[in-house]
């Protein structure tokens, strides 16, 4: 298997030195690069999993079956997964864990590709259930839960790679002795995993989230339990399906890769996060949970992305239409349930200077708004971006935000034009004034963003640096056509830990990050204290353990 994705691997080594573009996975869903009926198979694949039984009963010490999903579509699920006692799931997990360890980094990693490349191959079928179970749109969900959650997968496997064999697995150490012979020794050098790893999957990126984790943990000779989000257990138990059929034909325990659904309200992360077999964590979502779960799980070494609060400062621009067009369209993208997506636009009171001249702060809000509004006028048109609402704390948290201030750009109920299920809601625009931060420094998951009217853009800059200080952020933009603005942002930023845009208006946007050559999140503030992907994420997977004897 390593022969066969070794230039797959080495393109990606590549990549990651470079940081140039580069994708092994096509994002586009287009019969011309995956063939004519495969967007009708896959589909077809994912209808057979519904209202059944997951064909996971080969896995070990199942006590019954659990269906925990709600499509935001309304698609009818009723899947039911192998719900596992604990203590026979990881051992069972541990128990493959000497030969997998073995087999050493060459193996591992052409028994991971592998995986990735059957995974690929079913990629319609995997879109599907990212889009049943998150209310991802499909073209969204095909890319970012398929080819760019498998690009992101590649890239923690290339640098687990580079680090595991950055230390030549045997050496001859001789040191001379004067007189007489010297001293030689034969040296080994084992890669020696930390042990069970414990993926705990979100709602609303199940694959994109959750693929760095699992094969980071994976390559370095960890077993993985897969603890899927209870809204989103389809697209995680097709990814360890899809692990265990790669694992048993190479040879391996297939109980390398476990998946872990919980019944309702079994609260089965927390019993799981702090198990003494589970060294290795991987958690995307609340920080509440994040944060006990760093306080916690001190037995494992905790990889967290929890929330944070995104901003965009607004000083002036060249492309005034352009810049509304690209901060509109950002809030839009599947209505703001990224954990990229701005939430805070910090534009001065007085306005701002711009190619047209002179716009006033209310101009710029208008112009914001109406980007927004322009882009969900036809609803046919605007639900293939915002998709619909993954849960109802979305719903309630609205709610609540449409009484903070004055609204600019109201939130609409959308009928979808396929599902008439769905649940769709346009994004949320509020008024908030400088003196607001109780409220706008505090997360507001979700399609709800406010427009702070600040004294200047130093005021913006302080309120940036100190809203990202507290709470974290995960992304940062600043528009701006003075190089001192953009400077003094940059300098912010660098002291915030947070990754700054500049000037976008075009088709890059603030909340799409790019493998191989952006890091998300930095690990550097509160919002995370890992980066997706660096050799820092994957490093502290194994340890190197030596033994020597006298040649």
């Amino acid at each position: 298997m390593f022969t066969t994705h070794t230039d797959t691997l080495e393109r990606a080594l590549t990549a990651i030195a470079e940081r140039a573009y580069w994708s092994a996975y096509p994002e586009s869903p287009s019969p011309r690069i995956y063939g004519e009926h495969a967007a009708a198979d896959g589909e077809a694949a994912f209808r057979a999993y519904l209202g059944g039984d997951f064909p996971l009963a080969d896995q070990p010490a199942i006590t019954g079956w659990v269906a925990t999903e709600a499509s935001p579509f309304g698609i009818p699920l009723d899947i039911r997964y192998p719900h596992a006692d604990v203590d026979g799931l990881l051992a069972a997990a541990a128990a493959g864990m000497p030969a997998w360890r073995d087999a050493g980094p060459r193996t591992r990693a052409g028994v991971c590709l592998e995986i990735l490349a059957r995974l690929h191959a079913g990629a319609f079928e995997l879109a599907n259930a990212v889009h049943a179970t998150t209310g991802q749109a499909f073209v969204m969900a095909f890319q970012a839960g398929a080819p760019h959650a498998f690009d992101r997968a590649l890239e923690a496997i290339a640098y687990a790679y580079r680090e595991m064999t950055r230390t030549p697995a045997s050496a001859t150490w001789e040191k001379p002795a004067g007189k007489g012979e010297p001293l030689r020794m034969r040296k080994t050098f084992h890669v020696v995993p930390r042990g069970v790893a414990l993926v705990i999957g979100c709602n609303t990126f199940p694959t994109w989230n959750s693929y760095p984790g699992l094969f980071a943990s994976l390559v370095t000779g960890n077993p993985v339990v897969v603890k899927p989000h209870p809204g989103a257990v389809l697209p995680l138990a097709i990814t360890v399906k899809t692990a265990r059929e790669v694992l048993a034909d190479a040879g391996f325990d297939p109980n390398l890769v476990l998946l872990a659904p919980e019944a309702p309200g079994e609260g089965l992360a927390k019993v799981l996060a702090v198990r003494p077999e589970v060294r290795i964590i991987d958690f995307t979502g609340s920080t509440e949970f994040g944060d006990w779960l760093e306080d916690n799980a001190r037995q494992a070494a905790v990889h967290t992305e929890k929330a944070g609060v995104n901003t965009i400062v607004v000083d002036s621009t060249a492309d005034f239409a352009g810049m509304c067009r690209n901060i509109g369209f950002s809030l839009l993208l599947y209505s703001g349930q990224m954990c990229t997506t701005p939430q805070n636009v910090l534009v001065p009171s007085g306005g701002i200077a711009t190619e047209d001249g002179h716009k006033s702060f209310d101009d710029v809000a208008a112009g914001i708004a109406g980007a927004v509004a322009a882009l969900t006028r036809d609803p046919a048109r605007g639900v293939e971006l915002s998709g619909a609402i993954v849960n109802e704390g979305v719903l309630r948290r609205l709610e609540k935000a449409r009484t903070l201030g004055t609204v600019l750009l109201e939130s609409s109920d959308v009928t979808h034009p396929v599902y008439q299920n769905a649940t769709v809601r346009t994004p949320l625009i509020v008024r908030l004034d400088a003196d607001a931060a109780a409220t706008y420094g505090t997360e507001w998951f979700g399609p709800i963003s406010f427009v702070v009217a600040t004294d200047s853009t130093g005021d913006s800059l302080r309120i940036f640096a100190d809203t990202v200080g507290k709470k974290g952020a995960l992304t940062a933009s600043v528009y701006s056509t003075s190089d001192d603005v953009l400077d003094a942002m940059e300098e912010a930023a660098l002291q915030a830990g947070v990754h700054l845009s500049v000037n976008l208006t075009g088709g890059v946007f603030v909340n799409q990050s790019a493998a191989f050559s952006d890091f998300h999140a930095s690990g550097a503030n509160p919002a995370a204290n890992a980066a997706l992907t660096d050799g820092a994420y994957v490093a502290s997977r194994f340890r190197v353990v030596q033994s020597r004897r006298h040649a």
